[in-house]
């Protein structure tokens, strides 16, 4: 059966989702928007004790389950002190490095939940000031929160509420351009559960009958590593992880295919769910590149290491720069789609 996505669907999602601000830790909002979206489908959900999502649609066959995953956590950072000027120091959470987000604007939530703007700055951002500014290490000691309030000091701060362990996130800046091109943070990995809860809203819909049982886990812990290491129904046979390619020198990726990753640091993925991967996608005109990430890890290696026993796979579309200034294509995000529509209606692998 053709299927041919309505990007601009698919696109609305991806910019709804990255501008609810949701780093890992901190991830409700996100979560019970996503929630919404797949109780107004008449999906079948499910909370798991971590706060991710599971939702489940009945296939032919329930005595064999397949389980797909996207992440809505993201980067971000946390208060790790409230230095006696009034400004804040940070510490990360997930993987990136601070020239990435020095000049950012970015939001602080405190516990009571108010919020409060600020930008991320190098303590020796004035070249008028410091003549190390272009030199000065981007570190932790370096870059602080410049808040948007009038403070001046440490008291100053705590009177607003802002404490140890608030939760910083960063503006996504998202944008679409004419050209097809859309600009974000945060698409990893918020482009992918996008395009699974397009799927799901079609399949439901248009009343598609899968072949298996099939679930849907919105993680929400996978750039701190183990978002989709558990609630792994003991049905489930295939277990596909959609999440970024990675785009630089050496890849193959690119912005405009679906990304098969054979291999990453956890080491290699199933080699038959590949080559099927791969024959679904030559079989219905999906272009896609094979690639090898060496410095990632997905949902699908975390489950892997807890020990279920799974055919595990990763797919995804190719982000340039990412955990940085992200970018992909619109035509990436449809042959992503096209690829996991047809994975679903696929038979399994015989193991």
């Amino acid at each position: 059966m053709n299927y041919q996505p309505n990007v601009e669907e698919t696109i609305k999602l991806i910019k709804e989702l990255v501008t609810i601000p949701s780093p890992s830790g901190n991830t409700e909002k996100v979560i019970s928007h996503v929630e919404e979206f797949l109780r107004a489908n008449d999906v079948k959900i499910a909370r798991n004790r971590k706060g991710g999502l599971i939702a489940t649609i009945e296939g032919a066959n329930h005595q064999e389950h397949r389980m797909l995953t996207a992440h809505v956590d993201t980067l971000g950072a946390m208060v790790k002190e409230i230095k006696p000027n009034g400004r804040l120091k940070l510490t990360t959470i997930g993987g990136f490095r601070w020239n990435s987000v020095e000049g950012e604007y970015c939001e602080i939530e405190t516990a009571s939940g108010k919020t409060y703007t600020g930008t991320i700055l190098m303590r020796q951002t004035s070249v008028h000031v410091y003549k190390n500014a272009g030199d000065a290490p981007r570190n932790d000691e370096n870059i602080e929160v410049r808040i948007d309030e009038r403070v001046s000091n440490e008291k100053d701060v705590r009177e607003l509420g802002i404490e140890v362990g608030d939760f910083v996130s960063f503006d996504p800046r998202v944008q679409v351009t004419e050209s097809g091109y859309i600009k974000s943070r945060h698409l990893d990995d918020k482009a992918s559960v996008a395009i699974l809860l397009k799927l799901i809203k079609h399949i439901k819909t248009q009343r598609v009958k899968l072949p298996y049982t099939t679930h849907f886990l919105i993680s929400n812990n996978e750039e701190i590593g183990y978002g989709g290491n558990s609630n792994i129904t003991p049905e489930t046979v295939e277990y596909l992880a959609v999440d970024m390619g990675a785009l630089g020198d050496g890849q193959s990726s690119d912005e405009y295919t679906v990304s098969i990753c054979v291999k990453d640091s956890s080491g290699p993925y199933h080699y038959g769910l590949r080559k099927h991967l791969v024959s679904l996608a030559e079989k219905n005109e999906i272009e896609y590149k094979l690639d090898i990430y060496p410095f990632y890890g997905s949902d699908a290696s975390a489950a892997i290491r807890s020990g279920h026993d799974i055919i595990h796979g990763l797919i995804g579309p190719g982000i340039e720069s990412s955990h940085a200034f992200e970018r992909t294509h619109t035509s990436s995000i449809e042959n992503t789609e096209k690829l996991i529509y047809h994975y679903l209606l696929s038979d399994m692998l015989k193991y």
